[in-house]
């Protein structure tokens, strides 16, 4: 008889299925870390399917709408989504991701990777900050890298014909904390085979490898 899930754990199991590398990636994320990172990727990819997944805008920004409100809740020790479970009792600034999430919805139709860091600069520094609370890690550090991996998480989900949005490579450093290198270094995998023509995930080993490069910063 099959195990019956928490919703946390049913979150996190959704996401692990949509990204499997994260079975290898995490062994060299702290063990103490490493529910809280989940967490937050599986985050970080609710709202990045929420602005851009799909081909109809409508759904994605009433649920980034939606999502304005749970922050909101979370900075007010409220919360409804099972990632609050690991996520909401950190001291970040929840509110403050909450009141950037509209920018997402705005980068959508933008093919042009200057126009991007622009329109996504104050959801990333929103994503920096927060992940500089739940990582405790130097905060200006991480805002100095969150928008190349915002901008690459953007271009997984946009289709490869929109011209610049194919290319794999994002200079500069992709990530302050442990679980976002390693995370960023999964991203860049993930789009240099799709340049290739290899859509999905990145084989285990060729995960391994990558990840270990990322946690050693």
């Amino acid at each position: 008889m099959q195990e019956r899930l928490g919703p946390l754990q049913e979150t996190l199991r959704d996401w692990r299925a949509q990204w499997p590398e994260w079975q290898v990636a995490e062994a060299f994320v702290p063990a103490s870390q490493r529910l809280r990172a989940a967490a937050w990727l599986a985050l970080r990819m609710q709202l990045a399917q929420a602005a851009w997944g799909g081909g109809d805008p409508r759904p994605g920004t009433a649920k980034l709408g939606w999502w304005a409100e749970e922050l909101q809740g979370w900075a007010q020790g409220r919360r409804r989504h099972p990632l609050g479970q690991a996520l909401q009792p950190a001291a970040a600034p929840w509110a403050a991701l909450a009141q950037a999430l509209p920018v997402l919805a705005a980068a959508r139709a933008s093919a042009d990777s200057g126009e991007d860091a622009r329109l996504l600069a104050g959801c990333a520094a929103a994503q920096a900050a927060v992940a500089a609370a739940l990582f405790g890690v130097d905060a200006a550090a991480s805002d100095a890298a969150a928008g190349r991996l915002l901008a690459g998480e953007r271009r997984l989900l946009q289709p490869a014909e929109h011209g610049s949005l194919a290319l794999p490579d994002l200079p500069g450093p992709l990530a302050a904390t442990r679980p976002e290198r390693i995370h960023a270094a999964l991203v860049q995998a993930r789009l240099r085979r799709r340049a290739l023509g290899h859509a999905g995930p990145v084989p285990l080993p060729a995960a391994l490898l990558r990840a270990w490069r990322a946690a050693r910063g």
